[in-house]
């Protein structure tokens, strides 16, 4: 029996050919199935790198103890090259770091090389000089697809309320970068600069994967999935990841998706 609206315990609505929408009935079971999927993209790559960029804010929290408790000795860890999809303008050990709370619950609990652990230096004083020097990193790490741009197994991305996705926020100027993979963004609605991958790199992944849980987030999902009267504008950043021979897959827990209809999702 459906735990909401017409939506089995745990369903998977195809959106079209490459995206699906996968909704768990809690934020601890979207967690478990992220870490999951981590498992299955290594299995299937038995050898060689695997690039895997980690997500910012809160979400992740629990899948990153979860990985580092239950998981750890089902991922080849020697085998991974881990980066950021974004950082804030701190220092590592600024609460506000992405990277320190990654650090603190899974990178410095797991058997991972710390050469292969790939931070923004967000303390840095010139933050174009950084997006250049980790665009450089990530060229030199991570092995490049069909259309010559680096190509990451996975990427976890989370969703802000606003549409935003990595640091790419509404009406600033790294939505529009086309050719450069990194850039320093400047976001005036909260007074901030940020680093964030830019769409060509996200979308040259081979597996993208949202995840979003809480009952704040139920609009603004509903907006990118096409589910509120009339298709959302590009204005929305996270409407613009769509990885041109990748997969996308949105992970919700049944809050943030409250209120959906499977007529509601639009190719």
């Amino acid at each position: 029996m459906g735990f909401f609206c017409s939506f089995p315990r745990d369903t998977i609505l195809g959106v079209s050919h490459a995206t699906k929408v996968r909704i768990l009935p809690s934020a601890e079971a979207a967690m478990e199935h992220a870490a999951k999927d981590l498992v299955e993209v290594c299995r299937a790559r038995p050898t060689g790198k695997i690039a895997l960029a980690l997500c910012g804010g809160k979400t992740p929290a629990s899948l990153y103890a979860r990985l580092a408790r239950r998981f750890v000795g089902q991922v080849p860890w020697d085998r991974l090259e881990v980066f950021f999809g974004d950082e804030r303008n701190v220092a590592p050990d600024d609460p506000e770091s992405n990277y320190r709370l990654a650090s603190q619950s899974l990178l410095a609990q797991v058997p991972l090389p710390s050469e292969q652990v790939h931070r923004f230096r967000g303390e840095s004083q010139d933050l174009e000089r950084e997006a250049r020097r980790y665009e450089a990193e990530i060229r030199a790490r991570v092995t490049a697809g069909p259309c010559g741009i680096p190509a990451f197994d996975l990427i976890w991305l989370g969703l802000g309320a606003d549409g935003h996705t990595a640091s790419l926020f509404p009406k600033t100027a790294a939505l529009e970068e086309e050719r450069r993979l990194v850039v320093a963004n400047e976001v005036p609605a909260i007074g901030a600069r940020r680093l964030t991958f830019t769409f060509p790199l996200l979308n040259a992944a081979r597996k993208v994967q949202f995840l979003v849980v809480g009952a704040e987030k139920a609009l603004m999902v509903r907006w990118i999935l096409g589910s509120v009267a009339g298709r959302p504008s590009r204005d929305l950043p996270a409407l613009r990841v769509r990885p041109l021979q990748g997969e996308l897959e949105w992970v919700l827990d049944r809050d943030a998706a409250a209120g959906m209809e499977e007529s509601d999702l639009i190719a």
